[in-house]
């Protein structure tokens, strides 16, 4: 079994430094914030509305590192490579569905924030509940929302663990350690925390993957080498491809549904209802593929790790593991520091989305309650720590796969209600309540793989459970819309607006 020397005190110090330093950044945001408007004024909305959405006046520069900070994670620096290492090309699903993501960011987002905008809606279940006028389809969104995301922040929570154990620490300290931190930057930063200080993350894990990949390949004797390590070390496929037969429409499927997914979160809808304009958002969709570029290096992360000898029981340590193995121990630290930032910055703008939904849409008469917005995402982080302690998910990444499951069926009512279609609130509920229960069941029967496979016999195929429970509840709402259309019972349009000009 390959051993890895501590980072030692020069690697610690490092990691303490970086660390605490973003943490005092984001928590200070209200006392050192002004002095960067000095001579700039825009309006304030105050309120909840300040800490939960920015005051909706957030620029290009801003939305960027938000949007990309909230939606490159733990998941991307820790999960992924975690699982190419034990799969090999199969943990690059990740790439595809990016690339998929973005155009349709570009069509459906500004729309959607036009309408959110125009009506004062602060979350999904907002427009929703204008859409449809429905108080029971406001909930069902809400619900999914605060339930999809606790496992993605667990899931960064336990990138903040993983590295705090890679720095010689074990028991329950890393992880009451990565509580805290979330809990008190979450707290008295809002979402100006998050993004004032996403540069920050962005940087140190761009220096950290460039270092990564040009640095450790020369270390391990160049790429063709690492390639060849690893093949080794991979489960084997046919024919020399990189994927095997049976993994094609799980590769495909995982894609799709995770591009469908990933703009339904709360925490990435924040990100976008915080610009400032529908352009801010057309203008971010053109340059977030900067992001797959560092995401497809750092996947090749687990990779390098076969070829450095990395043998591990827990494949959420195979990145900073590599990194004690290959760099001096102050960069090692420096690394881990970026790894745990990109998992507190992220983790902070999804409490805030999901307490945005809790204090709009279940608590009604106290969304302008900043003190209740801070308690309800203490509470949703609670629930997150519950999850990392009772949620026994075999790869990392399959914690953000079951958010996926969940959020997939908020799809027909959010982003089919931007469309002039008459869907009765009914039959919405009966899809996304029949979707739901089938994907949730389905994941607790295959022991919460994201993957279901379907068929008898020989003729079977793995599928994404989240894009198999999405189908199921389109076709339930479409059924149950036109038998109530048969039924003589109305639908309630709403007004769309016309196409967003970027005012």
């Amino acid at each position: 079994m390959n051993t890895t020397p501590l980072p030692g005190a020069a690697g610690i110090g490092v990691f303490i430094f970086f660390f605490v330093a973003t943490i005092v950044l984001g928590t200070t945001v209200r006392l050192w914030r002004p002095l960067l408007q000095r001579g700039r004024t825009r309006p304030t909305t105050g309120g909840n509305d300040e800490w939960g959405l920015g005051g909706r006046a957030f620029g290009p520069w801003i939305t960027w590192f938000l949007v990309g900070g909230d939606f490159y994670t733990a998941y991307t620096v820790i999960a992924v490579p975690a699982l190419v290492y034990s799969t090999g090309a199969y943990g690059f699903f990740a790439l595809p569905y990016t690339i998929i993501v973005y155009p349709f960011i570009f069509a459906v987002m500004p729309r959607l924030w036009t309408i959110a905008r125009n009506g004062g809606h602060s979350t999904a279940a907002d427009v929703v509940r204008a859409r449809f006028n429905s108080r029971t389809l406001e909930l069902a969104i809400a619900l999914s929302g605060l339930v999809a995301v606790l496992p993605y922040i667990a899931l960064q929570l336990i990138g903040i663990r993983t590295v705090i154990e890679a720095l010689g620490f074990s028991g329950t300290l890393p992880l009451v350690f990565a509580f805290v931190s979330l809990a008190t930057y979450t707290w008295l930063g809002g979402l100006h925390a998050p993004a004032l200080t996403a540069f920050i993350k962005d940087v140190m894990i761009y220096i950290a993957v460039l270092a990564a990949v040009t640095i450790v390949p020369m270390y391990l004797g160049g790429y063709g080498h690492m390639f060849s390590v690893a093949a080794q070390h991979l489960p084997a496929t046919t024919n020399g491809q990189p994927l095997s037969s049976s993994q094609v429409i799980p590769y495909a499927s995982l894609a799709l549904s995770s591009a469908f997914a990933a703009f339904l979160y709360p925490h990435t809808l924040t990100g976008i209802l915080a610009a400032k304009s529908a352009d801010t958002i057309r203008q971010n969709a053109v340059f977030l593929p900067i992001y797959t570029i560092v995401l497809g290096l750092i996947a090749m992360l687990g990779l390098m790790a076969h070829a450095a000898g990395i043998v591990t029981s827990s494949s959420s340590q195979v990145v900073p593991q590599l990194f004690l193995a290959i760099f001096p121990s102050w960069f090692a630290g420096f690394c881990f520091a970026a790894i745990a930032i990109g998992a507190l910055v992220p983790a902070s703008v999804m409490a805030i989305g999901a307490a945005n939904l809790i204090m709009h849409n279940i608590l009604t008469g106290h969304k302008n309650s900043v003190a209740g917005a801070r308690m309800a995402g203490f509470g949703i982080k609670v629930g997150a720590l519950l999850c990392v302690l009772f949620l026994n998910a075999k790869f990392a990444i399959d914690l953000q796969l079951l958010g996926g499951v969940i959020i997939l069926q908020t799809f027909p009512a959010l982003v089919l209600g931007l469309l002039p279609l008459r869907m009765p609130a009914p039959a919405l509920i009966a899809g996304w309540v029949i979707g739901s229960v089938v994907g949730l069941w389905l994941c607790w029967l295959d022991g919460l793989k994201p993957l279901h496979t379907i068929g008898t016999g020989t003729m079977t195929v793995a599928v994404s459970t989240g894009l198999l429970a999405l189908v199921i509840n389109i076709v339930v709402t479409l059924a149950c819309s036109m038998a109530m259309r048969a039924l003589r019972v109305p639908a309630s349009p709403m007004a769309l607006p016309a196409e967003p000009q970027g005012k």
